[in-house]
């Protein structure tokens, strides 16, 4: 039997360091945008990081991520991927039900000195 020992609360600042490092280390992310475009586009309580913006509705996380990609790469894909590596991390480390990654590939990094 489990006894009653009090709440767990989650900074909303957790999620979006979770989705940072999580957008990372996913091959093809180059960076992330240091800012994140339209801030306050979402209704409702939010919380933004360099490249991040989540929500959070009850046990419900919207994010939205906005970042520079690798040339040459399948950019679709690694947004597909992105979305479910993001989700699988939120709920795997907090619990939390994802509604919503929407992936904003802001430019494509074609690297210094090439023509």
């Amino acid at each position: 039997m489990e006894e009653d020992l009090g709440r767990v609360t989650i900074a909303p600042g957790v999620l979006v360091t979770i989705v940072q490092k999580t957008a990372d280390s996913m091959p093809g992310v180059v960076r992330l945008s240091p800012k994140v475009p339209g801030v306050g586009r979402l209704l409702g309580p939010q919380t933004a990081g360099k490249g991040v913006q989540v929500q959070v509705l009850g046990n419900q996380a919207t994010v939205d991520v906005y970042l520079v990609a690798a040339r040459g790469i399948d950019l679709y894909q690694m947004g597909r991927q992105l979305q479910q590596h993001i989700t699988r991390a939120i709920h795997d480390i907090v619990g939390m039900n994802v509604s919503e990654v929407n992936v904003h590939i802001e430019d494509i990094e074609t690297g210094v000195g090439q023509q």
